[in-house]
């Protein structure tokens, strides 16, 4: 399987120590199966840095018999409780890798929303449903990391 990471660097060897904390998954490195997703994250390099680079990567499903995966196949209570744990620095789970949506510009107010009290889970949980997920996977150890091969990276 196809993986794509977007940064303002080719990413040959991908870590986790430049990751940041808080995020949809908590500390590791992010890819998605999906191109054009990596390309809209490539856009807000290009916007900052003036340059982008998509780097690809084969991803050897065999993680799935050996790794701690946690997969969400729509935006859910689960996925919104696991979101905001990570994102509160709450999370203390050990999964090497979470594969599901992403908590994106219109998923993450709804998020806020909840956060702030202005409406309820089940609320939140209905706004989520009519949102499209997109996807992206999250290698959180270093374990995880040996199943992604990098292939080659392009310029933008």
């Amino acid at each position: 399987m196809k993986l794509y990471h977007a940064s303002n660097v080719e990413v040959s060897k991908p870590d986790l120590v430049h990751s940041r904390k808080n995020l949809d998954f908590g500390v590791g490195f992010y890819t998605t199966p999906i191109y054009e997703q990596a390309l809209s994250w490539a856009n807000r390099f290009r916007k900052t840095e003036g340059y982008a680079v998509i780097s690809e990567y084969v991803f050897d499903k065999t993680a799935y018999q050996t790794l701690s995966i946690l997969k969400f196949d729509a935006y859910s209570e689960d996925w919104l409780n696991f979101i905001i744990s990570c994102r509160t620095g709450k999370d203390n789970t050990t999964y090497d890798i979470v594969i599901g949506g992403i908590a994106n510009d219109k998923v993450f107010n709804t998020i806020e929303l909840y956060l702030d009290n202005l409406i309820d889970r089940k609320e939140a949980i209905k706004r989520l449903k009519y949102e499209r997920p997109n996807s992206q996977y999250c290698f959180r150890t270093e374990k995880a990391l040996a199943y992604l091969s990098f292939e080659r990276s392009n310029c933008l």
